[in-house]
């Protein structure tokens, strides 16, 4: 052996199945980022190539400014950070947990003569030296996945990822991803070796290294029974791998719950309303001169999968209050059947609404309130002699870009009280639902149908369907991601620290402790840092994902509040309590098939 350093690659291969899991954890991470700012580049050339078509004089500066391709990167250089610290605390509590187990290893090398520095050194390669595979592995997967995505997006989403490349290869995406990968491993290694480094080689040699200082007894026997004390004081007697092992727990559902905020914000800016239309006709004038035959004969035609029309009046005088006395203009507009139940379906309406008094001719109508003036719940409207009555509200203005209210209130009625209140039956606009396989042959002899009495408006084009699910996609499959990565580092850090104590555990089965008891108090070791990650992770979680929400969604639309994610919580804290459990059948198998002897023998 030349150097010390050749027992690396020897430590490597002994330790392969233990190193099994950190090795994942630094893949997963260099996959994400590489992933991450791969799409990224991807997005940013497909926006290139656009920007190009449109204005042959572009310049780097003009592509650089664009806030399209800005938007592109800000994110991934926000989820370059988060799976980097993600990352360090991950890897952070394997190293340590590592260190720990072979503290009798280092102490015989600082016997030999190996100086602290030369002991730093060595856990630091070691930790780099998993590098080696584990970053071409998280790059080639990353770049794998960029092109399975980039492909959907082109051949499946279609629309504005037209122009996407797929076997495009992302130099940001590549460097961005062996840099999470180097970085995260020597953050994370930087403690465990400093700790390796401060063994003593007389204490160590023993295999029983422990911080010195006086035991304190965290729990009574009376009130717990000795297994489940003697587990929670394992998890609290080492304040590092504490705040490791629940930091970690604790980063994941804060990433989760942050993850759940994007789609909410994806929701807001793509609406996707059961409404929604493929095909508008209107009148020529905004009048409601449409011939109420035409819904009926439309959707007798190819291609049509569903025919819905409204009627609407402006600024109407009404009296509004409990007493009648106020004096306004309102907005009235009539939806049919189809229409009110798409409001229902798309939870468009405040809570408490009367829903199904709308329909048919019963003199309730749903309310848009305005900027200035609010209706509630049983309040009245006088139109002429006639008076209506409020059924409910809707949660926000489905006729403004961003939901902000108008300055008039807006009555929804059903299509039998308006014609009622004002004797019109013909239709102000009619739209049309397409079928899946329509063609744009089916789409011209509708329009050849109207005879150029209307103004026909193709909407086909303006689908956002499938760029909503692509999102959606993506940043679910982030959060199965992020499980997998959660449940994987819950298993291999109760692994490994339950290792660590092998000659404890050891021990407490040759003074008497069965299985039953040894596997009780490696649960409650695993439960001590699950609880005390899911208390932290919710508390943060929570209050990182209002602050979010905030700045991503409330800033915009102002109708919109957060509330507790309640499923979303629900979901990560069931994986993570889930995790705890399994981590803990197979160390509890490990420790009760061990041969007493053989521990006993080096104690």
């Amino acid at each position: 052996m030349k150097s010390y350093l050749s027992l690396i690659p020897i430590s490597a291969k002994i330790h392969r199945q233990k190193n099994r899991l950190t090795l994942l954890c630094i893949i997963f991470a260099v996959f994400l980022v590489t992933t991450i700012f791969s799409l990224a580049d991807m997005s940013v050339r497909m926006e290139t190539t656009r920007l190009f078509a449109k204005h042959s004089n572009l310049t780097l500066q003009n592509i650089l400014n664009n806030p399209a391709v800005q938007n592109f990167f800000l994110p991934a250089i926000v989820l370059f950070v988060i799976v980097l610290i993600a990352g360090v605390l991950m890897i952070s509590s394997s190293i340590n947990s590592n260190v720990a187990q072979r503290t009798k290893f280092f102490g015989q090398m600082r016997c030999l003569g190996m100086t602290r520095r030369q002991i730093i050194r060595f856990v630091r390669l070691e930790a780099l030296n998993w590098c080696k595979t584990a970053i071409p592995a998280g790059i080639g997967l990353g770049i794998v996945t960029t092109w399975i995505l980039c492909a959907c997006l082109r051949f499946m989403v279609g629309e504005e990822f037209s122009s996407i490349p797929v076997f495009g290869i992302s130099a940001i995406g590549i460097i961005s991803g062996f840099l999470v990968g180097i970085i995260t491993v020597l953050l994370a290694a930087s403690s465990p070796a400093r700790h390796a480094a401060r063994i003593s080689p007389v204490t160590a040699v023993s295999g029983n290294f422990r911080k010195s200082g006086k035991v304190k007894h965290l729990f009574h026997i009376r009130f717990l029974k000795i297994e489940t004390a003697l587990g929670i004081n394992h998890a609290m007697s080492s304040k590092k791998n504490l705040f490791l092992m629940t930091g970690s727990f604790a980063l994941s559902i804060i990433l989760f719950l942050s993850f759940t905020v994007i789609i909410e914000f994806v929701n807001h800016i793509m609406p996707q309303l059961s409404n929604t239309s493929d095909i508008n006709i209107s009148s020529r004038d905004n009048s409601n001169t449409i011939d109420n035959a035409l819904p009926a004969m439309l959707k007798n035609m190819d291609g049509v999968k569903r025919v819905f029309g409204s009627r609407d009046i402006l600024n109407i005088p009404v009296k509004i209050g409990k007493d009648g006395s106020r004096s306004k203009t309102i907005d009235l507009i009539s939806y049919d059947s189809f229409d009110l139940d798409c409001l229902k379906k798309d939870k468009l309406l405040k809570k408490g609404s009367n829903f199904s008094e709308v329909y048919g001719d019963n003199g309730y109508v749903l309310v848009i309130q305005g900027k200035n003036d609010r209706l509630e719940k049983g309040d009245t409207i006088q139109i002429a002699d006639r008076k209506l009555i409020i059924a409910g509200a809707l949660k926000y203005n489905p006729f403004s870009s961003d939901g902000s209210a108008d300055k008039k209130i807006t009555l929804i009625t059903s299509s039998d009280t308006f014609t009622r209140l004002t004797g019109i039956t013909g239709y102000s606009l009619v739209q049309i639902q397409t079928t899946k396989k329509a063609s744009n042959e089916n789409v011209a002899a509708i329009k050849r149908a109207l005879k150029g009495k209307y103004t026909f408006s193709d909407l086909r084009d303006q689908r956002t369907a499938n760029t909503h699910l692509a999102f959606v996609f993506f940043v679910y499959a982030f959060l199965a991601i992020i499980i997998l990565v959660t449940v994987l580092n819950i298993i291999n850090s109760i692994s490994l620290s339950v290792s660590a104590r092998t000659k404890q555990y050891g021990a407490m089965r040759a003074v008497g402790m069965d299985g039953r008891q040894i596997t009780k108090m490696i649960a409650t070791e695993a439960f001590s840092y699950a609880i005390f990650g899911c208390i932290i992770g919710s508390i943060l979680g929570l209050w990182i994902s209002r602050i979010l929400y905030k700045c991503l969604i409330t800033n915009h639309f102002s109708y919109a509040t957060w509330s507790i994610p309640i499923i979303p919580l629900s979901i990560i804290l069931f994986f993570i309590l889930a995790a705890a459990v399994a981590a803990t059948y197979a160390p509890a198998k490990r420790i009760r098939n061990m041969v007493v002897t053989d521990t006993i023998k080096e104690l």
